[in-house]
């Protein structure tokens, strides 16, 4: 089943949500890659992308190789949201999408991300600035509100649909909630009683099973895969195959894993540089060694010792070379490779 944002219609419902620190270039490439029905760059500051702060500038880049090509913007003042809007657009952005959702101090602290949830009316503004400065589809991120006190999520949506919005995104945690308790999927449901655009729900989809419950207790059309992602980022593309086959890809089997992995490695030293890239890798192969403790595939003990080899050495030869040696000492993949 696909979603029709504006005049783009994705190829599956399940889409890998932006997250900061995580979704850059090379780990979105491999979800697209895999079969994710839509990724989202990490949230870009709107003034320091027109200001082209490097950084910022690199967490836009990609529109050669992701189509669609979203780019997430944050930030709390009209002019820089419409400036930042075109300078996306030159970078090749098919689609804004905007940040009202992220809970980090250091972002709310400067009255963006879910701050905007505590004054509608500046937060309207900003949606109203970015849709008049776009000519491309934008869409909007949030959570249920700032707090359970104030739970104005479905209002927001409302006056965002009306403002030109063509796809909200709901993480079903409040910002004082932060990543705390069970994400309420039900509570996503009163968002998608007031508006007639797609609704996607976000927050604690880790399988197919979740994704199903997901949708069954918001009514959305489609969910977002956010730390169920981490460490394999091929997962929104399977968990898009389990809920109707033929739209996403199969689970790669264990030798296939390896294989994604150690490329995407490569592909963060080609992105970043070797020293940076080794540093950024870290969390990314810790991931991997997660997953597979997981599946019971690594004892924790093992697991602490491929940790100690592989994430703190600054030699990548040998970082890549350890990948392979992690993964075929697991009897299961030496099978399937036999």
């Amino acid at each position: 089943m696909s979603i029709q944002i504006g005049p783009i219609k994705t190829r599956n419902r399940v889409f890998l949500a932006p997250l900061s620190g995580v979704t850059d270039e090379p780990f979105r490439a491999v979800a697209h890659d895999y079969g994710a029905g839509l990724v989202v760059s990490e949230m870009v500051a709107s003034e320091e992308l027109v200001r082209a702060r490097p950084d910022m500038v690199r967490r836009a880049l990609g529109a050669e190789k992701l189509k669609p090509f979203v780019i997430q913007l944050a930030g709390r003042e009209p002019r820089w949201m419409t400036e930042g809007t075109k300078a996306a657009q030159d970078l090749g952005a098919d689609m804004i999408d905007i940040n009202m959702g992220c809970p980090a101090k250091q972002v709310t602290g400067g009255l963006s991300g879910s701050a905007l949830m505590r004054d509608l009316d500046h937060a309207v503004k900003l949606i109203e600035a970015t849709v008049e400065a776009a000519r491309v589809p934008v869409t909007l991120k949030m959570r249920l509100g700032w707090d359970h006190q104030s739970m104005n999520a479905p209002e927001l949506a409302r006056r965002a649909e009306t403002a030109g919005v063509q796809m909200i995104t709901v993480h079903g945690r409040t910002r004082c909630q932060y990543y705390g308790g069970k994400a309420d999927w039900a509570a996503i449901r009163a968002v998608k009683e007031l508006i007639k655009i797609p609704l996607i729900a976000n927050g604690d989809g880790h399988s197919a099973d979740d994704a199903r419950a997901m949708l069954e207790a918001s009514r959305a059309d489609g969910v977002m895969i956010g730390r169920g992602s981490y460490g394999r980022p091929w997962w929104p593309g399977v968990i898009a195959n389990q809920l109707d086959p033929g739209s996403g890809c199969e689970e790669p089997s264990l030798a296939a894993e390896m294989l994604i992995v150690a490329a995407h490695h490569q592909q963060m030293l080609l992105t970043y540089g070797h020293g940076l890239g080794n540093r950024i890798a870290r969390k990314h192969l810790g991931w991997a060694i997660m997953r597979l403790e997981e599946r019971g595939l690594l004892a924790a003990a093992d697991g602490i010792l491929w940790r100690q080899r592989i994430l703190t050495s600054r030699d990548n030869a040998y970082v890549g070379r350890s990948i392979f040696q992690l993964y075929g000492s697991l009897q299961v993949v030496r099978a399937e490779a036999a």
